[in-house]
């Protein structure tokens, strides 16, 4: 297959998931906290609260309707670009594709319709319940998505299919439940949560900069500032839980987040550094130009000890006998075991013997686990692209940090001080809401390319995943998602800047 087909179906598909969660992780986020306003409002029955939950819906509803269109696009890919994978694994990969299709979707979708146009034509017990609904709606629907995508990087729960070519599912809970699927999920929603506290506070800032609907823009900052603090918590810790599963099931991503070259017992965790573009795994150059260290902190955040051994690329490369780590020269030769294997047990199969055919099939399945391996040429095929990775990571990370003393500064200035006074602070949160999206894209970042070369972890690069179609009509549909995602966006921006200035008073 060729090489610049390969890169321009992952470009592709790049594209669409990347404007794809510009839209998903306000939808996450912002639900909820419209569901609290509106638990407010039915609990002390206060106007403003009712005026708040409409005028956030509102804005809600704009980004909902567009998200879901990309969202459509992104799921028939798989078919289009990736039709390697998904008859290699369709049967697991489409079971929560289609949950989420059939339960989560409708689910959402038809308290949708309450939500936004039932006011005062159902009760409000009734459309505070829709309310919650469009909110766990939302998060099943991302939940189920990440069950598939968790699969993707580390697959459980399946079994090979010699004669149909397939993995099928043995265990859906395995699938549904992976330790991978479950922190990816947790942290993920959580990134949305906190755009979505991002938004509210940041938008409110805009309006007391203005000194327009001041008091509006203080309730909506309170709800949005101390929902952002609990979640932006919540982030860092299940980020902390993410790096673990990472750390167990996916070393090299682990040391391309790091930049780490040499395995380490007790390894410090970079917390700022400047790598050396010149650094290969084969040379001896120093790995930063600059760096800052905090010690133990990799291998506490990695293994839950300060002294355990964090393997380095090297490690993972060219093996490591003192720590039983298998080179990835020995992982090639398993999976080109495995695959010549797989060849004789069709052979056998056609010429009618079925001895034969039966040997072939017991030697596959002895080296299945090494199965994608064996359309790898050289062990440096499994380093994925380290400066990328390590920048997003860091990048995320960072972001993190401010996020959290940030939501704790507004509320305290909101509590104790006259926030309108604090324009540093003000300006702060409102050009904080795209920080919360480039760290929700930085962390895709680094869960998408420090898994490379794999499309499924282990069993399936990327090359071979790919619909073996002509280069230009991926080009030509690439430039027509990029056209198309492009104007969804600022219809969006255009949409939402005209409301904003609306204001609530002349929302619905």
């Amino acid at each position: 297959m060729e090489e610049s087909l390969v890169d321009w179906s992952r470009a592709q598909f790049a594209l669409t998931a990347i404007y794809h969660f510009l839209f998903v992780p306000l939808t996450l986020g912002l639900s909820f906290i419209i569901a609290i306003m509106e638990t407010i409002y039915v609990k002390t029955g206060q106007e403003k609260y009712k005026k708040m939950t409409k005028f956030w819906m509102t804005l809600f509803a704009i980004n909902f309707a567009i998200g879901v269109a990309t969202g459509i696009i992104m799921e028939f890919e798989f078919g289009t670009n990736w039709a390697n994978y998904s008859w290699f694994v369709g049967d697991i990969f489409g079971a929560p594709l289609a949950i989420e299709g059939i339960l989560a979707f409708f689910m959402e979708s038809t308290f949708f319709a309450v939500m936004f146009f039932g006011w005062d034509k159902v009760s409000k017990g009734f459309h505070l319940l829709s309310t919650w609904l469009v909110a766990i709606g939302s998060n099943l629907s991302a939940f189920w998505i990440l069950v598939a995508n968790g699969w993707m990087q580390y697959p459980v729960g399946m079994k090979f299919n010699i004669d149909t070519v397939r993995n099928e599912m043995v265990n859906f809970w395995d699938v549904a439940l992976s330790p991978v699927a479950i922190s990816k999920f947790l942290h993920t929603v959580g990134s949305g949560y906190v755009i979505g506290a991002l938004f509210v506070v940041g938008i409110s800032a805009w309006y007391l900069l203005k000194k327009r609907e001041v008091a509006f823009a203080k309730s909506s900052m309170l709800v949005g500032a101390t929902f952002g603090l609990i979640v932006s918590i919540f982030l860092a810790l299940s980020g902390d839980e993410s790096a673990h599963q990472v750390a167990l099931k996916q070393p090299v991503k682990l040391a391309a987040m790091e930049g780490l070259y040499e395995g380490k017992e007790a390894a410090s965790i970079v917390a700022i550094g400047v790598l050396n573009s010149k650094k290969t795994i084969d040379n001896n150059e120093k790995t930063f130009h600059f760096e800052l260290e905090i010690p133990y902190a990799l291998s506490l955040l990695s293994y839950h000890n300060s002294n355990a051994f964090v393997p380095g690329l090297k490690d993972l490369v060219y093996g490591n006998e003192k720590y039983n780590i298998e080179s990835a020269k020995e992982k090639i030769l398993k999976g080109k075991i495995a695959l010549e294997a797989f060849k004789q047990y069709k052979k056998y199969i056609k010429e009618g013997n079925t001895k034969k055919a039966n040997d072939a099939k017991f030697v596959l399945e002895s080296y299945i686990n090494y199965f994608g391996y064996g359309y790898l040429t050289e062990p440096k095929d499994i380093i994925p692209p380290i400066s990328l990775t390590f920048y997003s990571f860091h990048l995320m990370v960072t972001l993190g940090g401010w996020f959290i003393l940030l939501f704790a500064v507004v509320l305290f200035l909101l509590l104790k001080k006259d926030i309108t006074k604090q324009r540093f602070w003000l300006y702060a949160s409102m050009y904080s809401i795209p920080l919360g999206y480039i760290a929700a894209e930085a962390g895709w970042i680094v869960a998408e390319v420090g898994r490379q070369p794999w499309a499924i972890q282990d069993l399936m690069p990327v090359g071979i995943a790919a619909t073996n179609i002509a280069t230009a009509n991926v080009q030509i549909t690439f430039w027509l998602f990029a056209i198309l995602f492009t104007a969804l966006l600022i219809a969006e921006l255009k949409i939402m800047a005209k409301q904003i200035k609306i204001g609530p008073n002349g929302g619905h």
